[in-house]
């Protein structure tokens, strides 16, 4: 059956409406007002970690009056089921993403997918496995330099001598690869004085897993142990508890603990002596900065070097500035959004 000029008119339309409209993303998004920027950020799936993230993101859309905010941890720490909620996100009108990405190895293709759609996104806390990024840019903590300081604490605590462990989390993540590259530098510059006596991976999936590793490790090699150094959330809040605990029952187990992260316990803890330190990180700043780079990216901005990564900070917490720590960390922020401002984006003149 011979098919009219008209009927393939209509189905060209047709087929435009459908499949065209994705293409003009881009251009329409060059120059969204504020109020037209809608920010999603999705972390990898539920983790303490993450929960700053939804104040911050809330002062954002205050602050740079955007159109709409969401946060969303349903992922499941699943791939798959992360690029199903950004693509539902997406569907729903969302147009600018922050991305705690699941998999490392695998989440430049799902940014290269949005990017192609027009979309803006960052990734946040965690940036892909490699040396490329697919996003925009990637605000995140340096994890080896973070690590790094923790271990020269913990070294620092035990006399600059003795074994040291080091509680980590998933042994996939790129994030961990750093981790553990940054406490053996700093075991190396101590010449053979401190020994890694045991890396623990993939005990950051919830509290329960990390309390059994914890107890289990002090219980076989407690007596080994000068140091423990936890660069992941959960075997921070563990370790602090099992020590602190030991030390009680077994009349002063010789262990000294730096952590990550300020978990109200952890800072308890530093406060009564039972742990050294803790390496606080600025997920604030990750989320606040994001937002903030996210609109202007939205608003026909570019990175002057697309897929660049930059440090959201991290800060050595001891007993001495356990309470002003955070005074740090706000200016940190700050710095951090002038820095997009001066440094990394170029805007459209007024």
């Amino acid at each position: 059956m011979r098919t009219s000029p008209l009927t393939i008119a209509v189905l060209a339309i047709a087929l435009c409406v459908a499949g065209c409209s994705r293409s003009t993303v881009h251009s329409d998004q060059s120059a969204l007002a504020p109020g037209q920027v809608k920010v999603a950020l999705v972390p990898g799936g539920p983790h303490p970690y993450f929960q700053p993230w939804k104040a911050a993101l809330q002062q954002a859309k205050t602050d740079f009056k955007l159109g709409d905010t969401t946060f969303n941890e349903t992922s499941a720490w699943n791939q798959t089921t992360q690029n199903s909620v950004l693509k539902s996100l997406a569907a729903q009108g969302f147009n600018a993403f922050g991305v705690f990405g699941v998999s490392p190895d695998t989440i430049n293709s799902t940014f290269s997918d949005l990017r192609k759609q027009g979309f803006h996104l960052a990734s946040l806390g965690s940036c892909p496995a490699g040396d490329t990024d697919n996003a925009d840019f990637c605000l995140a903590t340096d994890v080896q330099q973070a690590a790094y300081k923790a271990a020269k604490s913990a070294i620092e605590a035990m006399g600059g001598s003795g074994n040291l462990v080091h509680l980590t989390g998933n042994k996939t993540d790129s994030n961990t690869t750093r981790r553990i590259q940054g406490v053996q530098q700093a075991i190396d510059e101590t010449g053979g004085k401190v020994k890694l006596l045991q890396t623990v991976t993939d005990i950051d999936t919830d509290l329960q897993t990390a309390q059994k590793a914890v107890a289990d490790l002090i219980a076989a090699k407690g007596a080994q142990i000068n140091g423990i150094v936890t660069t992941a959330y959960n075997p921070a809040v563990a370790s602090a508890a099992a020590v602190k605990a030991a030390r009680l029952n077994i009349a002063g187990l010789p262990v000294k603990v730096v952590a990550i992260d300020d978990d109200p316990t952890i800072l308890g803890d530093i406060k009564d002596g039972s742990v050294t330190a803790s390496v606080v990180q600025n997920p604030v700043g990750q989320a606040y900065v994001g937002s903030y780079a996210l609109t202007k990216l939205a608003g026909g901005c570019t990175m002057k070097t697309s897929g660049q990564v930059i440090d959201s900070g991290s800060f050595v917490v001891t007993k001495d500035n356990v309470a002003s720590y955070d005074t740090q960390r706000q200016q940190e922020t700050a710095q951090l959004r002038k820095d997009f401002d001066d440094k990394y984006l170029t805007c459209p003149k007024a």
